[in-house]
């Protein structure tokens, strides 16, 4: 008895385990506060602000071409300066003209001649309501010569040049500004080369100024700045002459339209033959023509007669 005493004495009791407090309580067992962390977290729930770096590309991007721009302007000096402003200027002029064309419609090249066709099936107000209604040169100038045939106490030479002075108003309104094109156009590359002549120039002067100990690198630094000035002037050059010609045939080809609209005002229309004129029998053209002998030959004494 005493050693069972000691044996149950010697016992220590094992620690309880911890139970949750919802358990222990009674009470419902809460959520896992896993899922609802994730739910809830600012930086999950935004995507920029989860994935931080998703906007540093396209802001690193415009970074390193700002920073690219500025080592050529630096690399090809004042020479590339005036490069840049010459090609500024060309694009706010392109920019200009193809606004210009199309407030004046030049694309609408059907209204002038369906107003044509009306006018030579012999509908006059019908031709002036429809070009009235269109801004492109090719109706306005068609309503000044419509209009002008029809008054009858203008000859028809003073009207043509009225309306060929008014046609040539619109069209160099409409080529304006092409001359500055065709300058900076031609200007460009020369100015490219007198930036590569100078780059050169300094060059070689480095290149002398090393004497005996000639850097390589010096050398060929020099020419790549030289040669960037070239190619600044080609990528000037290129895409302005290649707008100005665009521009210029599209002035070319409405004033050839114009042309031909006013000309046919005036003029008709061949295609539809020539109109034939009844057949005469040869006898009867040489009675008439001895009818009109005789009554020739009985004036010529009775104005004797009266003399």
């Amino acid at each position: 008895m005493e050693e069972q005493e000691g044996l149950e004495a010697g016992r220590t009791p094992a620690p309880e385990e911890p139970q949750p407090e919802g358990l222990a309580t009674g009470g419902d067992v809460p959520a896992a506060a896993g899922p609802a962390s994730t739910a809830t977290d600012p930086q999950i729930a935004d995507p920029q602000i989860a994935d931080p770096l998703m906007a540093e590309p396209t802001a690193q991007g415009l970074e390193g071409m700002a920073r690219q721009g500025w080592e050529i302007l630096q690399a090809g000096g004042p020479v590339v300066a005036i490069l840049l402003v010459l090609s500024v200027i060309a694009l706010a002029i392109v920019l200009v003209k193809l606004i210009q064309f199309r407030a004046a419609r030049l694309g609408d090249g059907r209204t002038p001649r369906d107003a044509l066709a009306l006018y030579r099936a012999g509908r006059a107000p019908d031709a002036l309501a429809l070009a009235g209604r269109s801004r492109n040169p090719v109706a306005r100038v068609l309503v000044r010569a419509i209009n002008g045939r029809n008054r009858r106490d203008l000859p028809e030479a003073l009207v043509r040049e009225e309306v060929v002075r008014y046609g040539g108003d619109l069209l160099e309104s409409l080529r304006g500004w092409f001359r500055p094109l065709e300058v900076i156009g031609s200007l460009a590359p020369l100015l490219g080369l007198f930036g590569t002549v100078l780059g050169m120039i300094s060059a070689f002067q480095q290149l002398e100024a090393a004497g005996n100990q000639v850097n390589p690198a010096v050398l060929s630094g020099g020419i790549w700045e030289a040669l960037l000035t070239t190619a600044v002037g080609l990528a000037v050059a290129m895409p302005t002459i290649v707008l100005l010609n665009w521009l210029e045939r599209r002035v070319d080809r409405l004033a050839h339209e114009m042309d031909s609209v006013v000309t046919q005002v005036f003029t008709e229309d061949l295609s539809r033959g020539p109109r034939l004129e009844p057949a005469v029998d040869s006898r009867e053209a040489s009675r008439r023509e001895e009818a009109g002998h005789g009554a020739a030959d009985s004036r010529a004494p009775a104005l004797v007669a009266g003399r």
